[in-house]
This record gives structure tokens, C-alpha cells and sequence, in this order.
């Protein structure tokens, strides 16, 4: 027996692996997709997502590119995972991911197919968006010019492409690297963490999706002890009560408690974390 039987869940509830189906929908990640999916239909050009780790960063961009649909959207994430991105190779990734077919090594030739292609997703009525996440990695003014360059792209309605930035706090920095596209940020959105009211909704969502009992796993003071050691970030939420559930089934707990709480904040060392 483990966990998932002992407390009668179906999956495990608390996996930090971006999971569409666990989404909460919290007032701020609803507000923010309404903010950028106006940003995108207005074709404004640029937007940014801030937010420290653990945030929902990740956990919103793939929301949205779920919202954008194929009908009237050409979108696609793009993730930075190193920071020694030359700007010759993000040209052809962003050609990539519209879909450009001709990726010629020649830079202005790649810019006209690229501006080719947008003028065919602008022809069938849609679109283009590219989502980037962790942009803060992309420190270097070379690559901000060429965003700028991409975003002097315009037609009679607005910009030709829309890029979404989702980074860590230093992204600000990284974009004053150019000021020209810094003051083109259209909307500026930044994450901060659930309030105590917010912690408690998440874990009974994640809970119910999984198939628990909600109001009966974790007890009150429990999701008030979570959001003490937590600070309200949802990674943190995640692998405090991922840790408890498996910490209650070895002490054969009915519920998971307070008691429970304070052993895995002290195992995880989150005790000088916490407010």
C-alpha cells in the first residue's frame, strides 16, 4: 500500500510537472490570462510575465497556449534553457516554431521568409503569437535589438507577431539592455503568491482532480501551517503536501495535521522560510 491508497486518490495530486488538468485558476492567473489574451488580440507587440520561482510562470504559458486556439491563433512556447543562445540560432528557432519551411543560414533571407510567413498567417486570419519562457537567460543586447527589429514588423492592425516574455525578476534588467524595446511593453504582469484563502482553495482543487476527498485529508490547521511554510508559492505548496501525504501514510495519520506539517517543514528545511 501507499499513499494514493491509504488516502483514496487516484494519482498523485502534488506533482510539480505542468499538468493541465490540475490548472487552479486563481483570481490572479484568470486576470492575467484576460490581460494577455487582450494584449494579443489588439496586437500590441509585446508583453512580459514576472515572477520568482515557483511562481506559476511555466504553469501559465502553457494555460494560454491551450487558450489559443489553432483556428485563429498561430502560437507556440518556446523555453530558453541555457543562457549561450546566440541570436543566428534563436532566428531560426522563432522561424521554426511559425513554420517557416525555407531556413536559410543567410540572416536577412531568414527575416523575409519569416516576414513572408507572417504575412500568410495575417492573410488566413490569424495571429501569431510566440510565448518565451525564462527569458531572463537571454542576457544579452544583441538578441533584445533583434526582438525590437522582429516587433517593427506592422501591418494596418497592429504588430505582425506578439511575443509573450515569461521570466524571473531579473527580465527587467535583461530588457533594459535596449531601452527602445523595454518602452514597447505593452502589458507588464507580475506574479506573486497565493494569499492564505488562495493556498486552501489550491490543495482542495488539486485534491478533488485527484480524486480525494477534499475537505478531509488535510485538516484547517494544516492548510494554515502550509501556507505559513510556503509562503503561499505554488512549488512549495506542492512538495510540502506531496511530503505530508507520504508522512501521514507511514503514521498511519487519518488526516494530515499540523503535527505532520511541522515534521516535513523541518525535514525539507523550510522552518526559516516561513513569516
Amino acid at each position: 500500500m501507499d499513499y494514493l491508497e491509504y488516502y483514496k486518490l487516484s494519482e498523485h495530486p502534488f506533482s510539480n510537472v505542468v499538468d493541465s488538468r490540475f490548472y487552479y485558476n486563481s483570481p490572479e492567473q484568470s486576470e492575467a490570462i484576460i490581460k494577455l489574451k487582450y494584449a494579443v488580440d489588439t496586437m500590441k507587440g509585446l508583453a512580459v510575465v514576472i515572477g520568482n520561482i515557483g511562481a506559476g510562470k511555466t504553469t501559465l504559458a502553457r494555460r494560454l497556449l491551450e487558450e489559443l486556439d489553432e483556428e485563429h491563433y498561430e502560437a507556440a512556447l518556446l523555453v530558453i534553457i541555457h543562457s549561450s543562445v546566440s541570436s543566428d540560432w534563436l532566428f531560426k528557432k522563432f522561424a521554426m516554431q511559425l513554420g517557416v519551411r525555407n531556413l536559410s543560414e543567410n540572416k536577412l533571407e531568414l527575416l523575409g521568409e519569416i516576414y513572408k510567413r507572417l504575412n500568410e498567417i495575417s492573410e488566413e486570419g490569424k495571429k501569431a503569437v510566440v510565448l518565451m519562457d525564462e527569458v531572463q537567460m537571454l542576457n544579452s543586447k544583441e538578441i533584445m535589438e533583434e526582438f525590437r527589429g522582429l516587433l517593427n514588423m506592422e501591418s494596418t492592425n497592429g504588430k505582425m507577431v506578439n511575443f509573450i516574455f515569461f521570466g524571473l525578476p531579473d527580465l527587467d534588467q535583461v530588457l533594459s539592455l535596449d531601452e527602445p524595446l523595454k518602452q514597447r511593453v505593452a502589458a507588464r504582469i507580475r506574479l506573486t503568491a497565493y494569499s492564505e484563502e488562495n493556498t486552501g482553495e489550491y490543495i482542495r482543487h488539486r485534491l478533488a482532480i485527484a480524486g480525494g476527498n477534499s475537505n478531509e485529508i488535510f485538516t484547517a490547521p494544516a492548510i494554515r501551517m502550509i501556507y505559513k511554510h510556503s509562503n503561499g508559492i505554488p512549488r512549495l505548496i506542492n512538495t510540502i503536501c506531496d511530503n505530508s501525504l507520504l508522512e501521514g501514510f507511514l503514521n498511519k495519520r487519518q488526516a494530515v495535521d499540523e503535527t505532520v506539517i511541522k515534521t516535513v517543514a523541518v525535514d525539507l528545511g523550510l522552518e526559516t522560510h516561513s513569516t
